[in-house]
């Protein structure tokens, strides 16, 4: 058997951990399973499996061998569709890294569009607030928020955020409006971190950094829980400005402290680095460019 060949093995791997499933998911024998991943360990040297009476786990480097398998498994799909003209039409597996909040209340939409503009395409979507390792990842395409590590990806800038303190009409008439950072310490304060006391949140006085640690009245496990307690009036939060960005247009919040917020983030997609993406990569980058560059929640300043 041949190296392509022992790849698509481990490879059917993937969507479950199991050497009986993968069997049937190319419709061979389980053995022939086994005698291919066992001639793999031995190859490389090293373990890819682990098992136990549960069935089997990736090592740590079974993982990183699978990501590359499947990444090399699929730009040879890619190489083939080119060959017999299927690039014209995107179509094939997709798999994008976003932001949870900002996928809630930015992507969605543009999602759902994207999907039917390209119903061959298959979206697999990832929710997370990090910065991930595309490679080892598998991922082709992800948006990421605020200033990029440097790396060998490909970056194209969508718009801007910004870090912002907001509180509902309410709250302010009652409490006023704070004018400095300081006056923070005489509110109610609302922080986006379960069982947090306090907060500390960074400001910009003059040009310098500055930084106000002040107690906190809730304490809130999620982001969205935050802004859902500063709407109805349980102090004044801080989140960045796209998750509120309808609640502010709308007049359900109130933007305080704006002459001292930070610098705005920058909003980027990212997608790795290639000789010729495919086309569906390419669909995808473009269609979220374009969408994104719109989107009035990204816009300078216009929250």
């Amino acid at each position: 058997m041949d190296r392509y060949h022992e790849m698509i093995m481990f490879e059917a791997l993937s969507e479950r951990p199991s050497l009986a499933s993968a069997a049937r998911r190319l419709g061979v024998s389980g053995p022939t399973v086994v005698r291919a991943i066992a001639r793999l360990e031995a190859r490389l040297g090293v373990p890819l499996l682990k098992r136990s009476t549960r069935g089997v786990v990736l090592t740590e480097s079974g993982a990183a061998f699978m990501a590359d398998c499947s990444r090399i498994l699929k730009e040879i799909d890619e190489v083939e569709a080119c060959a017999k003209g299927l690039h014209v039409q995107a179509q094939g597996k997709l798999t994008v890294l976003l932001p949870l909040l900002f996928s809630r209340h930015v992507m969605t939409p543009l999602l759902a569009d994207y999907m039917d503009e390209y119903p061959e395409v298959t979206v697999f979507a990832h929710y997370h607030d990090r910065f991930p390792n595309m490679n080892e990842e598998g991922l082709d395409v992800a948006v990421l928020v605020g200033h990029l590590p440097s790396s060998s990806l490909i970056a194209r800038p969508v718009g801007h955020v910004r870090s912002i303190i907001c509180g509902s009409p309410g709250y302010l008439a009652t409490h006023g409006e704070p004018q400095v950072p300081e006056d923070l310490m005489q509110h109610r304060l609302v922080a986006t971190q379960a069982y947090r006391e306090s907060v500390q949140w960074d400001f910009q006085v003059q040009g310098e950094p500055s930084t106000i640690k002040a107690r906190s009245r809730v304490s809130c496990a999620t982001v969205q829980a935050a802004i859902d307690a500063a709407a109805h009036g349980a102090g004044l939060t801080r989140c960045l400005s796209y998750p509120v960005h309808d609640a502010l247009k709308s007049g359900r919040l109130r933007r305080v402290l704006q002459p001292y917020e930070l610098p705005a983030l920058p909003v980027h997609v990212v997608y790795r680095e290639r000789r010729k993406a495919s086309m569906r990569v390419r669909s995808f980058v473009d269609y979220m460019i374009e969408g994104l560059r719109e989107h009035p929640a990204l816009q300078p300043d216009a929250h």
